[in-house]
This record gives structure tokens, sequence and C-alpha cells, in this order.
């Protein structure tokens, strides 16, 4: 435990600015997500640290399992909310939801690659930023659109094309790991 504090003294007094900020992005998306996706009565009640703890770990610890642990944390909340509680699905919940995992995942992915100690030139970290809103703000329209078309399609048409949506995904899965394997 001793060595434990005296590293984390360490690492804060060596610490710089632009890898701290991505570390507190990794937290606020974290915290963000859990706390909308959870339903009020769990998040407000003793639980709620333990899911507050679960959004923080990503920023503390980025190379690991944490980012999928605290996205799997949110899912588990929005099941819990939507399914157990019933609650109505609200088009902001899922797109703050969604946002927020996603800028969550792709925070903790630049900061497992960078050093605590790094000096980073604010064009790193601002392009990175920059790709990433542009992948939520295009996922949001589609997400709206899709959603315009469901209510028009509905039947049989949105069953077809949800099943061809499917079979792309697990075709584009199996054809990036095949690549994967081959090189």
């Amino acid at each position: 435990m001793i060595k434990f504090v005296s590293r984390s003294k360490q690492v804060v007094a060596r610490a710089t600015v632009l890898p701290f900020l991505v570390r507190i992005g990794i937290a606020v998306s974290g915290l963000v997500a859990v706390y909308v996706a959870w339903p009020l009565d769990i998040a407000s009640g003793p639980y709620g640290a333990l899911l507050g703890l679960s959004a923080l770990y990503p920023a503390v610890a980025p190379r690991g399992r944490a980012a999928t642990l605290a996205a799997l944390v949110v899912v588990a909340g929005w099941l819990v909310d939507t399914v157990g509680f019933d609650a109505r699905v609200a088009l902001w919940r899922v797109l703050t939801i969604a946002t927020t995992l996603y800028l969550g995942h792709t925070l903790t992915a630049l900061a497992a690659v960078l050093p605590y100690d790094a000096v980073v030139n604010l064009d790193v970290v601002g392009t990175w930023l920059a790709r990433a809103l542009v992948v939520v703000l295009i996922s949001a329209v589609l997400t709206v659109v899709a959603l315009g078309l469901a209510t028009d399609l509905a039947g049989d048409a949105f069953l077809i094309a949800t099943l061809a949506g499917l079979a792309g995904a697990v075709g584009a899965t199996l054809l990036l790991a095949r690549l994967i394997r081959r090189a």
C-alpha cells in the first residue's frame, strides 16, 4: 500500500497538462454515461459510488480492460433501466450514452499510448478530438434518420433491412478478423 501511495505521488508530480486533461475527459465521459444509463433510484443510492468508481477506472488505468468494464457497466445500466424499470427509451438518452461511450473509448485509446508525463503538442489531442466529434456527429445524424425511416418502414421492409444490416456487420467483422490474422 505504501508503494502505491508513493507511486501515485510520483505520477501526480510528473504529470503534464494534456495527458492529464485527456484522462479528465475519460472520467467525465464515463461519469456522464454511467449516470445517464442507470436508473436514478440506483444511481443516487448506495450503489452510486460503485458506479462512479467503475466510470473513473479507465482514466486511472487506460491500458487494461478498464474501458471494456466501464462500457459493460453502462450497457448493464441501460438494460436495467429499460427492461427492469420499464423506462421509456428517449432519443436524448440514447445519443448521450452513445456519444459519451465513444468519446470515453477513444480518449482511453489515446491515453493508453500517451504517457502521463509526455510533452504533447495541442494539435495531436485537438485532431484526435476533432475526428471523434465528426464520428459522433455523423452517427447522431444517421441515428435520427434511421429512426425516422423506421417509423415509415415498419413491417416486413424494416425486418429485411435489419437483417441485411446485421449480415453486413457480421461480414465486415469476419473480413477484418481475417485481414488482421494475415498481417
